[in-house]
């Protein structure tokens, strides 16, 4: 069994600070949209990825490879914002036994009320803080470790 390389003081102080940074963020974006415009972060989530859908459906396995949520928790959430006049389920037209999820008037107009607040917030909290060089810097990152995990995943194994 190899050595565990234990991280650095720099190196884990870079990892918390990123993690905290991250969480603090997402309460932060995700209190204020659920205060201003009645939605959670969740609720904006599924509802931004059925605006961008192709004709604004969607079936909720592809919801969940694009949220990267469990099946339940997909199942579980659709049925609230579908009691919530949100989205409504469809007869999938190519799978008798499928459905497809598409927002109600109601969904298009909580989207289009939180789309603008949920801009605004992300602005004030991350992208008008940053430096054009910093913006640049942290997406070379991301896609450094995004194309990282994905090798990974195409592989399936995880490098040493």
């Amino acid at each position: 069994m190899p050595q565990t390389r234990w991280l650095s003081r720099r190196e884990q102080h870079a990892w918390r600070q990123f993690l905290l940074m991250q969480g603090e963020l997402r309460n932060r974006i995700g209190s204020r949209l659920q205060r201003e415009a009645g939605l959670s972060e969740a609720d904006y989530e599924v509802l931004v990825n059925l605006s961008e859908a192709p004709g604004g459906r969607l079936r909720p396995s592809e919801i969940g490879g694009v949220t990267r949520w469990e099946k339940s928790r997909i199942s579980h959430h659709l049925t609230r914002m579908e009691a919530r006049g949100l989205v409504e389920r469809m007869p999938c037209p190519t799978d008798n036994r499928g459905a497809l999820i598409g927002m109600t008037p109601a969904g298009r107009r909580a989207i289009e009320r939180a789309a603008p607040l949920h801009v605004q917030h992300v602005r004030d909290a991350f992208i008008d803080v940053l430096t054009p060089a910093q913006l640049d810097a942290l997406t070379e990152i991301s896609d450094v470790v995004l194309t990282r995990l994905a090798e990974e995943t195409a592989t399936g194994s995880t490098a040493p």
